[in-house]
């Protein structure tokens, strides 16, 4: 049994403000150990649960935030940037029976601890066929097409609570509860890393591959927070605007939603300008 763990840093423990996730930063280098701590949790348990593999994908920023040398030496780590699948890359391959969402949190225009989707700052809303959609949603829906279920979430409560809504079943794991954007009430590294283990032990039961979702085609609809970034995402061939701020596009299945997602969102980080976004 192989599990494939797509691993985001907003939602790790002790994680509440920007800088604790910015690579190159103090806060960064203080905050990887206890994100590393997130994971490894998961691969112990998922092995304690009784999985072969256990194969984990950087999914935040960078993608190179993990300290492999802190993890069981049973795990292999795929690490650093330009995936065709980005934050669940691996799936595709038709040997993943789950994957767990580890450190997730709220999409853009949600409440949650650094809340967004992709973006850090310029997208206010995100919506899959009129729902909207954080990164988790998103991922659900794409890994569904491979016939893989979510069987672990952890993050902030709100991210758990987003995952009530496209995986039901699987477990859930609140590292930490939201105040504000940049504020929470922790748990310690040892207390979470205790409680996700346990978590993904039980987890593994959830691990049973289903025939692929085909269900399409899938609309996509972007909002941002200034009017010449809508302009700008019209480049991408498909998508187009619906509104002052926002863009929508249609496309055959998912996997082709989120790469035209990808694109929207590279064109529109290089039409931000530093001081007036």
């Amino acid at each position: 049994m192989k599990i494939l763990i797509s691993a985001d840093m907003e939602g790790a423990t002790g994680v509440t403000w920007p800088a604790d996730v910015l690579p190159g930063t103090p806060q960064w280098e203080r905050c990887r150990p206890m994100f590393t701590s997130d994971v490894q949790a998961a691969a112990l348990g998922f092995f304690d649960g009784g999985a072969d593999q256990v194969l984990v994908n950087e999914a935040h920023w960078s993608m190179r935030n993990l300290l492999l040398e802190q993890l069981d030496d049973r795990v292999e780590m795929l690490t650093g940037r330009h995936k065709a699948l980005s934050m669940v890359e691996g799936v595709q391959h038709g040997d993943v029976d789950g994957i767990a969402f580890i450190g997730y949190h709220g999409g853009a225009g949600m409440e949650g601890v650094l809340a967004h989707t992709y973006l850090a700052n310029q997208l206010t809303g995100v919506w899959l066929d009129d729902v909207r959609a954080s990164e988790g949603l998103l991922n659900a829906h794409l890994v569904a097409e491979y016939g893989v279920p979510v069987i672990l979430v952890t993050g902030d409560d709100v991210a758990c609570d987003d995952a009530l809504g496209y995986a039901p079943e699987a477990r859930k794991v609140a590292v930490k509860d939201h105040v504000s954007r940049y504020a929470a009430v922790c748990r310690t590294p040892a207390r979470t890393h205790a409680d996700i283990r346990a978590a993904a032990k039980e987890a593994v039961s959830l691990a049973v591959r289903h025939e692929p979702v085909t269900a399409g085609p899938r609309t996509v609809a972007v909002e941002f927070d200034a009017e010449h970034l809508a302009d700008a995402a019209t480049v991408v061939p498909g998508v187009d605007r619906v509104g002052e701020r926002k863009v929508a596009y249609t496309e055959a299945n998912m996997y082709d939603a989120i790469r035209t997602f990808k694109a929207v969102t590279t064109i529109v980080s290089a039409a931000v300008e530093e001081t007036y976004g």
